[in-house]
């Protein structure tokens, strides 16, 4: 018990730091129209105080009015109290309609600026964050509740402030008839505060520890009514495999929510039977009290509206801060989500990037294994790729060939060894100067709801280029042809996700991802599979216009077609993450090793008919 009280402690006391950040938050996306905000909130919540004064002296001037006679001198004190009253009634109106519009604008201005951290940090955090269910779940979280969230949050925290306005008003109008009926109306609320807070504690105890078994809800729900896995869904069967597995998870997720549910309600009805008992006892010492003279019709009246009100107004305020809370542990996501840090990051000193790589590209002595994985990628691994060179690597699923890429682009860095390009260590080198020196196509051609000419010319942003330009880059990577063949050419939206969309063939989208590669011009290029979806009679055409991109540049080709291998000027020949083999194809087939018997079990794969030669 006592340990279990301390950890909730730690937790409110760490909650109070995550209510500021969402204070300053909120102040940041929209100073002016939160001072506006709470102006309204202030107001409005002087309105019932005004109402329930006003309403005491109308009654108590209707009192002396009937005693001294029906007059015009007599009903002027409750006419001016019922033209009052209607008039706090109007200005309330107005007063509301005004805050609906600057809260709109508030909420817009904060969700769009939660949304800007949100894509701003995800694009800053290391690729290893991607390849962690952690993370997934942590970025599930964030972006779950930042659409949400924000307007709910302001919504109740409005309400509360409004609220506490209008109930410090109320105990300070009470007050006057004795400090105990003020004690009495804040002691009523106590047991339903307690409800709320703790409740709402182990509702968002409950949604973070879900918070897994949601996104497999969600992962079922993409696969049954998403478009790219239709037919498979239909061919295999799925649906039904699916759908039950939801079930499953739904049917678990519903039990334990209506559960925790049907104990708030139990623990709800003895704080409100609670709170009603020492109303009944208030009302009844004030009744006993006027009775024997000490009070007014009109004070009955303002001590029933302000008790019947504040017990209103404390069920209002415990609900509004237990959604303020509520809101503020889901938001606390939000942080721990922006809160993380890039490992990968620029040295303490760097030295500008080459303009070209005059020597070499080196992996010396090299080990790397995956965040979060216990299989060594690559150990004490060495690999030299010659400036001006078209460099093959080759080897089976699993050799570690990918990796380079990835670590040439340093989305991750060396657990030992280093990089060098020329005689700079890879990581000393400004993350962005880096980044700018390489052009990387990989595996799976990344494809982009946008115009064929705009799929090309997001290769290379820092420069603006003409349509003739672009040509030039869908030329060389074999997919001018492709793009003729649309319905508006370069300036056809490709991609079916939205109206007059048109699709690709995974070939076709390859090499329009290959003229983006092109049309950067970086000095160092990096291709993973560069012909996977192509046709092997375009393979020769498609390494000649290579050859003449890398004229002068650096070319890292990885490959499991020994044709397009055979072409490159240096073959590293990869297994288990070493490098087993490099030369020349002549000298690798001369050799009569791996690479040897591996080239003569695809060449009599693609033509059995065909001997094999040496050659």
């Amino acid at each position: 018990m006592l340990d279990g009280a301390l950890l909730r402690g730690r937790q409110m006391a760490a909650q109070a730091g995550s209510f500021r950040r969402i204070w300053r938050l909120i102040w940041e996306a929209a100073p002016r129209w939160t001072v506006a905000w709470a102006s309204i909130l202030f107001l409005l919540g002087l309105a019932p105080l005004a109402t329930v004064a006003l309403t005491k002296h109308l009654v108590d001037s209707l009192v002396s009015a009937s005693r001294a006679g029906v007059s015009w001198e007599s009903g002027k004190p409750a006419l001016l109290a019922g033209v009052l009253i209607a008039a706090v009634a109007i200005a309330s109106e107005l007063l509301q309609g005004l805050l609906d519009w600057v809260r709109t604008a508030q909420s817009e201005l904060i969700q769009d600026h939660i949304s800007s951290l949100v894509h701003k940090q995800s694009v800053s955090v290391d690729l290893a964050f991607y390849e962690s269910p952690e993370y997934f779940d942590c970025l599930y979280r964030a972006r779950d509740d930042a659409a949400t969230r924000p307007a709910a949050l302001l919504d109740n925290l409005g309400g509360m402030l409004q609220n506490a306005v209008t109930l410090v008003g109320l105990a300070a109008l009470v007050l006057r008839y004795g400090p105990v009926l003020a004690l009495a109306m804040i002691f009523s609320m106590l047991p339903a505060l307690f409800v709320v807070v703790r409740y709402n504690w182990l509702n968002h105890d409950w949604w973070h520890g879900t918070t897994s078994k949601r996104r497999w809800i969600q992962y079922y729900e993409q696969k049954l009514t998403g478009p790219s896995f239709a037919a498979e869904l239909r061919l295999l069967g799925l649906g039904a495999r699916f759908q039950d597995s939801w079930r499953f998870l739904r049917h678990g997720l519903r039990g334990e929510k209506l559960k925790l549910v049907r104990r708030q309600n139990t623990a709800r009805i003895c704080a409100a039977l609670i709170s009603l008992s020492v109303s009944a006892v208030a009302l009844g010492w004030m009744s006993w009290r006027t009775l024997g003279g000490n009070g007014t019709l009109g004070d009955i009246i303002l001590f029933y509206q302000a008790l019947m009100g504040s017990q209103s107004l404390m069920r209002a305020m415990t609900g509004n801060l237990g959604q303020v809370y509520s809101n503020s542990l889901f938001l606390s996501s939000l942080f721990e989500f922006l809160d993380l840090k890039p490992t990968v990051t620029d040295a303490p000193v760097t030295v500008p990037a080459p303009a070209q790589v005059t020597r070499s590209i080196r992996f010396e002595n090299v080990t790397f294994r995956y965040p979060g994985g216990s299989r060594t990628a690559l150990r004490n691994f060495n690999l030299t790729i010659p400036s001006g060179k078209i460099v093959a690597i080759v080897g089976p699923n699993g050799a570690g060939k990918s990796t380079l890429l990835k670590l040439l682009a340093r989305f991750y860095d060396p657990v030992e060894g280093r990089i060098m390009i020329d005689n700079i260590e890879l990581s000393r080198i400004p993350l962005d100067e880096l980044r700018q020196m390489i052009s990387v196509l990989f595996q799976m051609p990344v494809t982009y709801d946008a115009s064929a000419a705009e799929n090309i010319a997001v290769g290379d942003l820092r420069r603006t280029h003409d349509r003739e330009t672009l040509k030039a880059a869908a030329v060389s990577a074999g997919a001018h042809e492709v793009i003729s063949r649309l319905p508006q050419g370069y300036d056809t939206p490709l991609g079916k996700a939205f109206d007059q969309g048109n699709e690709l063939s995974a070939g076709e989208w390859q090499r329009v991802a290959m003229a983006r590669a092109f049309l950067r011009r970086a000095p160092v290029i990096l291709l993973d599979e560069p012909t996977s979806f192509m046709d092997s009679w375009a393979e020769a055409e498609w390494f000649e216009s290579l050859r003449q991109l890398a004229a002068g540049r650096t070319a890292a080709v990885i490959t499991h077609r020994f044709t397009i291998a055979m072409r490159a000027d240096l073959i590293h020949v990869m297994r288990d993450g070493a490098v087993v083999e490099s030369g020349t194809h002549h000298e690798l087939l001369s050799a009569e090793g791996f690479y040897a018997e591996s080239w003569k079990q695809q060449m009599e794969a693609v033509a059995p008919e065909l001997q094999y030669t040496g050659v």
